[in-house]
Parts: C-alpha cells; structure tokens; sequence
C-alpha cells in the first residue's frame, strides 16, 4: 500500500496528474476541485493516496487532506459505488459538503455528481448516515480554518436561542446572513427543537 506520493507535478491531465518522484513518474487520479484551484506543471505536492487493485490494472488516486482520502473510502464502501463514482462524488462535493448533505438527507445534492443517480444517493445516505456526525462535520471545519471568527451562540440580544444558533452556525458555514435566515424560517415546527435538530432542517433548503 503506498500512503502518499510526493514531489513535482510533470503533468496535468483532464483527471489525473503526473508526479515526478526520484524519476519516477506516478499517474494518479484526482478530484477536479483539485484541477480547478490551479495545480501547475512544476508545483511541488504531496497527495494522500489510495491504491485500487484489479485483475489488469492497480490504480492510484489522491487527495490534497487526510480527511478527503477517509471520505472517499468510506464512499467506496457503499455498495455499487467503485473508485470512479467516489472520486465523481468528490468532484462534485467537498468532503465537507457530503457530510452535511448526507446529514440533511439531501440526495438532491448528491445526485448532481456524474452518474450518481437519486437511488444511488439515497442508498449512499442511508449507507454513510451512521458514519458520520454534525460535531465531528463542524470540528473539520474548524481545523480547516472555516469557522474562524464564529460569532458568539447567543442571539443578537443575548437570547442564545436554538433559532439563532442555527443561523449563526450557517453563516459560519460561508453562507450569507439572508440565505441562513430564509433557510432557517423555513424550518416548521421550530419550537422544542434544539440548534442541531433546526440546522439539519434548514441545510434542506439550501443544497
């Protein structure tokens, strides 16, 4: 098993990337969310891997994190998802994004990778629900630096309602203070419910 590959981009394809360790150059398949922040021939990286093995090919994909590459094979144990899929998944989302809409139960979301449909996502959902936990999505953001400046739980006169909770919980998320309250009103039954129970509600309507 090869943990990670490290060294200097020698090429950049549609889906992979070329890395020159010691003269040895590494094909390894990676997210396009990775292509797209601008990975150039010549930068120097270091991609977690994993290895896929078959009767003619063994296969290397990677990612920038740790956390990515625990996604991904968690993806790949759900059934009638293979490499391929995951790393579409992974594409379309990032490992964050896929825990919160597998939290709000939000195939919608999922299904917007290529060639996952809503059966497939919602089989995902069910399958990946258990594995993961709002706390644990929320403590990944902080180490990525997402939450910082999180403003004070208390409401905006000190109420510290569930309610303002759970707005301010989305604006830490990146999104806007009206996207956070539109989606949060739209949440019924608000009484009784605490900011976890409201916040998963609300990411609903904001995939």
């Amino acid at each position: 098993m090869i943990g990670f590959v490290k060294g200097t981009i020698d090429e950049v394809g549609p889906d992979f990337v070329v890395i020159d360790n010691q003269g040895i150059g590494w094909i390894v398949y990676v997210p396009a969310n990775l292509l797209d922040n601008g990975i150039r021939t010549g930068d120097e990286v270091k991609l977690y891997t994993h290895m896929a093995v078959r009767e003619d090919a063994m296969t290397l994909y990677g990612f920038f994190s740790r956390d990515d590459l625990d996604v991904f094979r968690l993806l790949l144990n759900v059934s009638g998802i293979g490499p391929k899929a995951a790393l579409g998944i992974l594409s379309a989302l990032t490992a964050d994004s896929l825990r919160f809409a597998v939290l709000a139960d939000d195939a919608t979301a999922i299904s917007k990778a290529p060639g996952i449909g809503k059966k497939t996502a919602q089989k995902l959902i069910l399958e990946l629900k258990d594995k993961f936990q709002l706390d644990d999505a929320f403590e990944k953001k902080l180490a990525h630096g997402d939450l910082s400046g999180t403003a004070s739980s208390e409401g905006p006169e000190g109420a510290g309602t569930a309610v303002d909770d759970a707005v301010q919980a989305l604006v830490a998320l990146g999104y806007s203070g009206t996207e956070a309250l539109q989606a949060v009103r739209k949440v019924e039954n608000t009484d009784g419910m605490d900011s976890e129970a409201i916040l998963k509600a609300a990411l609903k309507f904001i995939f």
